[in-house]
């Protein structure tokens, strides 16, 4: 029989060990062009209106392989998500090689309510979609409205179907208009009213509230800066009077004496001390501060013995008077709760109102 001379030839390990270092350096050569070739360059967001797109991208992109176009859609993308308020899920998907875009998907809260310590968001169908210890200055902000307690994703048991109603019906006009007040509130009627800086906007009842907020929004910048109500409640399709009634604080003696520039007397010529101004119109002698009227005011002091000293502190009645009136004295004074000017008598602010019924038309 026949032997044959031929053998396996085995590889030996030098051979594998080269073999397998070729292998790895290949394989990292790949890993390498496929991170640089994929490398995201760019990274647009969509739909995100409550976060910058700094914000979504820090939130979203976590870890080194967010920076391949390729992974990040299939690491990063979330249908659902817990723990960023307002968000219900994002989608991350490749533009290009070097692009990748985040859709954000998000809630639509119409307002927020107090509750406990929180702030509660709630979408137009009333459901309570958010709880956040911030308050988003974007979503109108009701007082007023109150509930026992929430469940996520119910409707919230607000007491009377209308207000809610009447709550989503205001959040839209606001956000249509990109007017959103500081602060609305219902009373205990239910009669609303608003808040813009120092101007409180009187709705009263829910009725003809477009017309109401029309009027209101083209009357709001003209009494910019100024302090008051601006009265809509008896607006409606036949009655359309609007008046804006301003808290006018009196000015105080200092104010006034300051701002005094000398009088005229009643043929115009300027002498400093008259009592008219240039245009004939009385405008009385010129304003003394209070330590100026106190110390007019003040006859000098008696001693104990009724006679007269000029800086005693007895009247010729043998009253108490005090020493002569100084700064300091009339400050603490003032401090010690004395009116010391800006208001009547007992303690209220002037009011004047100004007619706005040109505006309803």
């Amino acid at each position: 029989m026949r032997t044959s001379n031929y053998r396996k030839k085995r590889i030996n390990k030098k051979t594998w060990k080269y073999a397998g270092a070729v292998f790895g350096s290949l394989l990292a050569a790949g890993v390498i062009f496929f991170f640089a070739y994929f490398k995201v360059d760019e990274v647009d967001v969509m739909g995100s209106s409550h976060y910058s797109e700094d914000e979504v991208r820090e939130m979203v992109l976590r870890g080194p392989l967010a920076s391949n176009s390729v992974i990040a859609p299939l690491l990063y993308t979330k249908r659902e998500t817990e723990g960023i308020p307002f968000v219900k899920g994002y989608v991350v998907s490749q533009v290009n090689r070097n692009t990748i875009c985040i859709s954000v998907k998000e809630e639509k809260p119409v307002g927020c309510i107090p509750y406990l310590d929180s702030y509660i968001y709630f979408d137009r169908n009333g459901i309570f979609i958010e709880s956040s210890k911030e308050r988003d200055e974007t979503v109108p902000y009701f007082d007023g409205i109150s509930v026992k307690h929430v469940i996520m994703d119910e409707e919230l048991p607000i007491k009377g179907k209308t207000v809610l109603n009447t709550a989503v019906a205001l959040a839209t006009i606001f956000q249509k208009n990109e007017t959103i007040p500081d602060h609305i509130e219902f009373d205990k009627n239910y009669q609303i009213s608003l808040l813009y800086g120092d101007i409180t906007v009187m709705l009263g009842k829910d009725e003809f509230l477009e017309d109401k907020m029309t009027r209101a929004i083209a009357i709001l910048p003209l009494i910019e800066g100024r302090k008051g109500i601006l009265h809509l409640e008896s607006v409606t399709d036949t009655i359309k009077t609007i008046t804006f009634e301003e808290e006018v604080k009196e000015k105080t003696p200092e104010e006034l004496a300051a701002e005094w520039t000398g009088g005229y007397e009643e043929s115009g010529e300027y002498t400093g001390t008259g009592e008219f101004d240039e245009n004939g119109t009385y405008v009385g002698p010129k304003p003394m501060t209070e330590l100026e009227k106190a110390l007019a005011e003040w006859t000098g002091g008696y001693d104990e013995e009724g006679d007269y000293t000029g800086a005693g502190e007895y009247d010729e009645y043998g009253n108490y008077v005090g020493p002569a009136p100084t700064e300091e004295s009339l400050a603490k004074e003032g401090a010690d709760g004395e009116n010391t000017g800006g208001e009547d008598e007992n303690g209220e602010t002037v009011p004047e109102e100004e007619d706005y019924t040109e505006y309803a038309e």
